[in-house]
């Protein structure tokens, strides 16, 4: 069960109307790594949760936190597009000088949205659910999360840097604060994971069943060997099983694919003998009534 407080967790009021601006903030509102994808995330994480309580209280937590930053960001969005009914920005457009300040309103916001945000990216995009993840494996999850995390507070600072407005700034300013905590969380949980149930997800699948003689293998796969040099070429692995091996000119395992003709009824391309013999009448085509497939 959730309560809404009508204050917002923190201050989101800009200096002055920039639609411009607000459609650019749309990313960190409805994109592959905005406060919406990360809310749904660590929602059905939390939901899903099969784990010791902690962890459930803690996604769950975070998730609700997350909440409260749509509605930040969402409120912002709205208050960017205060005053700026799409026909006066259309106006102004007519003097390409001013055209290209302007670098272009999202129409939608006065039009679909009547000056509000919109569950969509910067350029449009719905948001989808297939931006999240939730696949029961807690340590496989949080690692998808300090992914998100690390990318939305890349996001986030990127805009910081695309505006000079006093308000907007602050609650970004805020937003990119709760991403230092939420990465630092994420790093924690996952360390916490790792000494419990090893680096490697997941680790209640037996080794045994693995092609064990590539297990620990980086291959070289392109010319020059600059990547001999790092960590994951080099030393223990992180599993601590083994050390990792340099292959500098992997070898072909598999056998050369050959595959067999598809039937008469496919229409497809045969084999060069099998249309030679085609062609001298050797073959009759298929009239088997029962075999016709697609006709």
């Amino acid at each position: 069960m959730f309560y809404h407080v009508k204050e917002l967790q923190y201050n989101a009021k800009p200096a002055a109307p920039d639609p411009v601006y607000a459609k650019k903030l749309q990313e960190i509102l409805g994109g592959q790594f905005g406060e919406m994808s990360v809310m749904m995330q660590y929602l059905f994480q939390g939901w899903n949760c099969r784990a010791e309580s902690k962890y459930r209280d803690m996604i769950l937590d975070i998730a609700t936190e997350e909440i409260a930053h749509v509605e930040m960001i969402a409120t912002m969005i709205a208050q960017l597009l205060d005053g700026a009914p799409a026909n006066d920005q259309e106006e102004a457009a007519k003097n390409p000088a001013v055209e290209a300040v302007l670098g272009g309103m999202n129409p939608q916001h006065a039009i679909v949205n009547g000056l509000g945000a919109q569950p969509n990216d910067s350029v449009g995009y719905p948001w989808t659910a297939r931006y999240t993840i939730a696949s029961g494996n807690l340590l496989a999850d949080f690692r998808a999360n300090l992914n998100a995390e690390s990318q939305g507070r890349l996001q986030v600072c990127r805009l910081y840097e695309m505006t000079t407005d006093t308000g907007v700034r602050d609650m970004l300013s805020f937003l990119i604060a709760r991403d230092t905590m939420h990465q630092n969380q994420w790093m924690a949980a996952i360390e916490e994971l790792e000494q419990t149930q090893g680096a490697i997800v997941p680790s209640s699948f037996n080794q045994e069943y693995e092609k064990q003689e590539v297990s620990y293998s980086f291959m070289n796969f392109s010319a020059g060997e600059e990547s001999s040099t790092g960590r994951w070429a080099n030393g223990q692995t992180y599993d601590g099983q083994a050390n990792f091996e340099y292959v500098q000119s992997p070898q072909a395992m598999g056998q050369k694919p050959a595959l067999q003709p598809a039937p008469p009824y496919i229409h497809g391309t045969p084999p060069l003998d099998l249309r030679k013999a085609q062609g001298a009448g050797k073959l009759e085509p298929n009239t088997n009534q029962n075999q016709q497939g697609f006709h």
